[in-house]
């Protein structure tokens, strides 16, 4: 008989049935609400002259100096005959026409190319990036701190 009964025995008038239709629980709290309202920055009207922008508008800011200065600082070590008498440029360049020679086929896995391709271009991106850094590094006092 008493298994029948709705409700727990002891909480029938208490709060923590919150079960009865009389009165309603609300599950949110002032504690967890904000005062203020949340913002998109980037829907602000006037925070970017009317644009939305992430980034400044120049974020890269690309000089072409870096660009010739990094081409030509990667060129000239990398001509140099240190591999078995041969440069990484040559090398390069020579793994480039024996590649084209069979044109329609791409090169093989196992081919040279692929080594050479990799090394020749990663120290080109290394002496961009190094470049990009030391230039505008220099050009706006960041290592005279």
């Amino acid at each position: 008989m008493a298994a029948t009964m709705s409700s727990v025995v002891g909480l029938a008038n208490s709060s923590l049935s919150g079960f009865s239709s009389a009165k309603k629980t609300s599950l949110s709290s002032d504690f967890m609400r904000s005062p203020v309202t949340a913002r998109n920055p980037l829907r602000v009207a006037k925070a970017s002259g009317g644009r939305v922008t992430c980034f400044q508008r120049d974020w890269l800011r690309r000089d072409l100096n870096v660009i010739g200065f990094g081409l030509i600082g990667w060129l000239a070590p990398s001509s140099v005959p240190a591999i078995n008498g041969k440069s990484l440029t040559g090398l390069f360049f020579e793994s480039i026409g024996t590649e084209l020679s069979h044109f329609p086929t791409g090169p093989a896995l196992t081919s040279q190319f692929w080594l050479w391709l990799v090394c020749w271009h990663l120290g080109l991106f290394l002496c961009l990036t190094f470049g990009q850094i030391g230039f505008k590094g220099r050009t706006e006092d960041y290592f005279s701190k």
